[in-house]
Order: structure tokens, then sequence, then C-alpha cells
């Protein structure tokens, strides 16, 4: 992520760190399960948590070490963890595929982002609201199209944004809710190496829910309308900085305000507008546009090539 642009709680969460310790809940929980199943020995889970209990640092650079060899991140974590854990550490990961380990993971984060992300709206909602009240008398300009039209007030731009950015939120808390999802189910997610309850577990532990339908990775629509729900939300946050800006502009009219185009002229759209005063000429409605000044014939000739 971008320093400059990210706040420390949103950055450590997608930082290295974090998800080689997302990883390792995911892997030593699945371990806890298929021990309790008697798949693999109650001291390898055992002691692989009593590893984790002393807080060992997360060695990012020896994993990167080690990836440089196997060319492979799971495999270099795990080469790692049996680095600190010791011969009880290979029944890790028995029965699962990499993309177990990297979709769960991606969902914990994308569901704890959507919290913070969350908690902003809610703040943000509490201030709109506020303000809303606040300013439910004060009057401003209402404008059509840029232009100066009836009045409104200040109050009711707030309570617009207020409702639109509401609607974000329950869009943001449905699109979490999609995309929390956890599968440990194995290469290809047959569970043919894997038994189910395995997954029910890490999912309780992770907080998610189960992925019903697997293939070898958690199916990408959910992630799709997730960051498509975030889109929204950017625009809404872009248009209410827009509308404010707009606010403070006494003549923010452009040159496409005072001019209308047909398919042969540019003509005046009302007479009484303040052309003359802003340094615009109206034209005779029959006049050809050859005979139009230089700039204006570029203006029409680029106009048409967008059309």
């Amino acid at each position: 992520m971008i320093r400059r642009y990210s706040r420390p709680e949103m950055a450590a969460l997608w930082s290295a760190e974090t998800r080689y310790r997302i990883w390792f809940e995911i892997e030593a929980h699945a371990l806890d399960a298929m021990a309790a199943l008697g798949v693999v020995p109650r001291e390898s889970a055992e002691a692989v948590w009593a590893w984790w209990a002393t807080n060992p640092a997360i060695d990012v650079e020896r994993i990167d070490a080690i990836e440089a060899v196997t060319k492979h991140d799971v495999i270099a974590f795990l080469t790692w963890v049996a680095e600190g854990v010791g011969p009880q550490a290979r029944f890790l990961h028995q029965g699962m595929t990499s993309s177990d380990v990297l979709d769960t993971c991606l969902a914990v984060q994308l569901k704890r982002a959507a919290d913070l992300l969350i908690a902003d709206l809610d703040a943000l909602l509490d201030v709109l609201k506020r303000r809303a009240y606040e300013h439910k008398l004060t009057p401003t300009i209402g404008r059509s199209h840029g232009i100066h039209a009836e009045p409104v007030t200040f109050g009711l731009k707030l309570a617009q944004a207020h409702a639109e950015f509401a609607r974000g939120r329950a869009r943001l808390v449905a699109a979490r809710d999609d995309v929390a999802t956890c599968a440990i189910s194995g290469a290809v997610g047959t569970f043919a190496n894997i038994d189910p309850r395995v997954e029910a577990h890490v999912a309780e532990k992770m907080g998610l829910s189960i992925e019903p339908v697997s293939t070898q990775v958690i199916p990408r629509d959910r992630h799709a309308m997730f960051f498509a729900t975030l889109g929204v939300i950017a625009s809404s946050t872009e248009g209410s900085s827009t509308s404010t800006v707009w606010k403070r502009l006494s003549s923010a009219g452009s040159f496409s305000m005072y001019l209308r185009y047909s398919s042969r002229v540019v003509a005046p759209i009302q007479r009484s507008s303040p052309r003359e005063s802003a340094g615009f000429k109206s034209w005779p409605a029959s006049i050809a546009p050859s005979d139009l000044p230089a700039p204006t014939r570029v203006w029409i000739s680029s106009m048409k090539r967008m059309m």
C-alpha cells in the first residue's frame, strides 16, 4: 500500500506480517480439527500452538529467502514454521491446497477491512445527520447543470448525502458478509483428502461462513461485488465533495452552458445570459460554420468527433 495514503490500522492489516499470522491461524485450526478427528496426532497440534504461544517474530526476510529457493509462497511459509516447531510441524497442511490458505486469508482481510470502513461510515453518518439538522434552514443556491437555480437549504444537501451514504453502508455490510467465506476443501475443491468438518471448524474460528461450492478457489464474483461496492461508495464521496465545491462558486457556468451547438452552428441558449461580460459573442443562427472565428470552428469540430 502507498504509505502516505494509508491509515496505520489499514496498512497493518495488509502487511506481510499480518498475512502470515492469518496463514498460521488457518493452518493451526485445520490441524486442530484433524487431530480431533484422529487424522493426525494430537501432540502435533499441541506442539504447533505451544510454539505460537511464544509469540515468535514473523521473519519475512527468511520466508522470502526460502521462497526464492522453493518458488512457492505457502511451502516457504510452512518451511519457516517447521524450523521453529520441529518435526511435529510435518502434519500441517495435510490434505489442503494452497488456495485454501490464500483465499481464506483474503476473506479474513477483506472482512476486517470492511469493518474499519463501516466504522468510518458510521462516524460520517453521525456527522452528516447532526450537520443536516444544524443547517436545516441555512439557505444556499441550488444549481441545475452548474447554473444558479431555485434556492435550497444546505441541510437538505447534507440530508441527501446522509441517505446516499446510508445506502452505501448497507451495501458494504452485505458485500462484507458475502465475501467472508472459508474454503478448506483440498485440491480442486473435492474434499478427496480432507474432511468437510475441518472446513467448518476453521470457518467458525476465523469468523467466516462456509463456501457452499468451491473449485480450486473461492468464486470470484464475491470479490467483484465487494470491490464494486467500494467503487460506489467512493463515487458518493467524490460526488459530495464536488457538490460542496460547487456551492462555493458564484459563477460556475462554463462555455458550454452559455452556448449550445446544433449540427451546424453555435447559438446562445438564453438572450439574457451575461455573454458579453463573460467575453462571449452571440452569432446569428443562420451563420455558416466557415464564417465563425477559427477557435470556434475548432471547438465545433472537436464536439462532432466526440458525438
